[in-house]
């Protein structure tokens, strides 16, 4: 399915890094970051120019061809693995920092993602996410269209629980992110600390 929908010549969600991303990179800490669902690779290429040291992971082919040729043109080096979270090793406290970024997966591999990736932060670590609450189904402007596959400020402290939350808000933004995010979007964002 992801290899069909990537396969075009343009950047389905553009090349611009997600906003919330770039409005709060600085709350990551230097050293080694992880994108789960990095897709063609605008957000690790935006923190590879920042002077992270980027790891990717996408159960996508296709996408990575498209996130290493959009590195190549900012003249940065990232590290794209395709893999299926369900069984990729995300490692024991192997990571300063994690981005999910519309990260949108079936509840029970959810779950287990989410407390792989708490596990797998270091102490100091942060998470910084951001997907689609259930609202999004009104808006229609992207993402899945399940509910079930959507998340919220109680599911993210109950998943996450581990770690302490910075940042964690519901709200509606406009998002203008390629073709596959444009227009009104209802979103929660998280920004979590590994004590």
């Amino acid at each position: 399915m992801w290899n069909d929908r990537y396969s075009s010549e343009h950047y389905i969600y553009g090349t611009e890094a997600n906003v919330f991303l770039a409005e709060n990179v600085n709350r990551l800490p230097r050293g080694n970051i992880l994108c789960v669902a990095e897709g063609e690779g605008r957000n690790a290429v935006f923190l590879a120019r920042q002077g992270y040291n980027v790891t990717a992971v996408d159960g996508s082919e296709v996408a990575r061809e498209k996130a290493l040729k959009l590195a190549a043109e900012h003249n940065v080096n990232i590290n794209y693995l395709v893999a299926d979270l369900t069984s990729f090793d995300l490692g024991i406290e192997q990571w300063d920092g994690v981005v999910s970024i519309f990260c949108h997966l079936p509840p029970a591999l959810r779950q287990s993602v989410h407390q792989r990736l708490c596990r797998a932060l270091k102490p100091g670590g942060v998470l910084l996410l951001e997907a689609y609450t259930p609202n999004q189904l009104k808006y229609a402007t992207g993402g899945p269209k399940d509910e079930a596959m959507m998340m919220s400020v109680p599911l993210l402290e109950k998943e996450l629980k581990p770690l302490h939350f910075q940042h964690l808000l519901e709200l509606k933004r406009n998002i203008v992110e390629g073709i596959g995010h444009t227009g009104d979007g209802a979103v929660v964002q998280a920004i979590a600390v590994k004590e």
